[in-house]
């Protein structure tokens, strides 16, 4: 029974309400470009702050059932967290060194010991993460929290990974839903638990077909051009080779410059393909991740459409190339300056260290201001599409919730900074 099947089910007299966000895009764009400029003036610093009114603009404007909910989190305890990931991470840091000073099998050992705990410490960091942050959350006047071990959910997340990869993505429904449900059964509002019912099959079935359309090609592609080769007649020509080895291996097969040519095209296409494709593919995830989470008798599905999330990366791509045209015409007016002036007053290599600064001031600009733009463009936006989304059934049990919390430190927050793998 799909999502929308149980909720149907659910008598008429149960407590229904959806889910609004009660802000415009106008002060979460002051909040950004006040917030952006203090993070270029502090050198980053200032970042652990503007992430922390970020949250706290979210939560505090979306409303469920009459109620906002609070961040009470604080940039303090992000910078702290940072600091003290740091230090975890050090001798994974010199581990990598030793592996690139290649000192024989030592350096090969601790470079794969060095990859193998990054890949472990980013979903542990992601995990504790989580938890942080729902600690952090308040609705009612409770708490929400998570139990369950951290190090388990990370080996779980590494093998669903390393699964995916070996199935080239064809895992990923099964992988989502296990750690899914996993989070799920380990998360609390009070003394009420969280679920999830998403389905793997089903997020499979309705995957596929975009799995096809982007990895199909390519794969056949391939499979034609293994088939077409003279494999031996390359071995023999690569070990008798006197020096044109492609020219040898073309003579020997005739296709095989065709055969490239159709793995080159078909590689395009997927790219091409995943790009155009992303937003479907988005809007599927989560309308299914949305249309599978509960809590206790709750219930929530979700109408996302795929053409919403189109129009939220189309209005991006505007502006994100209005945005690269006036930065081009800064760079190509300071640089016209510099030109000038150095040949007026005959600047040198000063006039060299100014173009460098340039380029450089330049550069930040151009990347605090895309982040800038996609925070408003895309993140806010999808924010608000994914709650407004959403209805909720059963809200009657959150009257009989009672408080039941625990507390969790920023490790994990810091982790997944420094490892480039958090979140809002």
């Amino acid at each position: 029974m799909s999502a929308v099947e149980q909720i149907a089910s659910i008598p008429d007299s149960a407590d229904r309400g959806g889910v609004r966000f009660l802000s415009e895009a106008g002060p979460f764009w002051r909040l950004l470009i006040r917030g952006t400029g203090l993070v270029l003036v502090t050198l980053g610093v200032y970042r652990f702050w503007l992430v922390t009114d970020i949250r706290r603009f979210l939560w505090g404007h979306t409303e469920i059932a009459g109620d906002v909910i609070e961040y009470l989190g604080t940039a303090r305890e992000l910078l702290f967290g940072f600091l003290m990931a740091i230090a975890v991470m050090a001798p994974i840091d010199v581990a990598f060194v030793l592996a690139a000073l290649d000192l024989g099998r030592l350096g090969r050992i601790c470079g794969v010991l060095g990859l193998v705990m990054l890949l472990v410490l980013g979903q542990f960091a992601v995990y504790r993460a989580r938890r942080y942050r729902l600690t952090r959350t308040l609705f009612r006047g409770l708490k929400f929290y998570q139990t369950g071990s951290s190090w388990r959910y990370a080996a779980s997340a590494v093998l669903w990974w390393t699964l995916i990869v070996l199935t080239l993505g064809l895992a990923y429904p099964w992988a989502r839903a296990s750690l899914e449900r996993y989070k799920m059964h380990h998360t609390f509002y009070g003394d009420l638990q969280g679920r999830f019912d998403g389905s793997g099959t089903r997020l499979f079935i309705r995957g596929f077909p975009l799995w096809l359309l982007i990895v199909a090609p390519t794969l056949a592609s391939l499979m034609v051009t293994v088939h077409a080769v003279d494999w031996a007649g390359v071995a023999e020509t690569v070990n008798h080779g006197d020096g044109d080895v492609l020219g040898g291996i073309e003579g020997a097969n005739p296709g095989f410059a065709a055969a490239i040519l159709s793995v080159l095209l078909a590689a395009t296409w997927a790219v091409v393909a995943a790009a155009i494709l992303y937003p479907a593919f988005q809007a599927l995830v989560l309308r299914w991740w949305l249309s599978g989470l509960r809590f206790g008798a709750i219930a929530a599905t979700s109408r996302l459409r795929a053409g919403s999330l189109y129009s939220v990366y189309t209005r991006f791509l505007g502006q994100a190339l209005v945005l690269a045209f006036v930065i081009g015409i800064m760079a190509a007016v300071l640089f016209f300056l510099i030109k000038v002036v150095s040949q007026a007053f005959g600047l040198g290599e000063t006039a060299e260290t100014l173009a460098t600064v340039t380029a450089f001031a330049l550069y930040v600009v151009a990347a605090l201001g895309y982040s800038t733009l996609y925070q408003v463009g895309v993140r806010l936006r999808l924010w608000r599409l994914g709650l407004e989304s959403v209805e909720l059934v059963g809200l009657g049990a959150l009257n009989g919730v009672k408080a039941a919390e625990q507390t969790s430190s920023a490790l994990g927050e810091g982790l997944a900074d420094a490892l480039h793998v958090g979140g809002y």
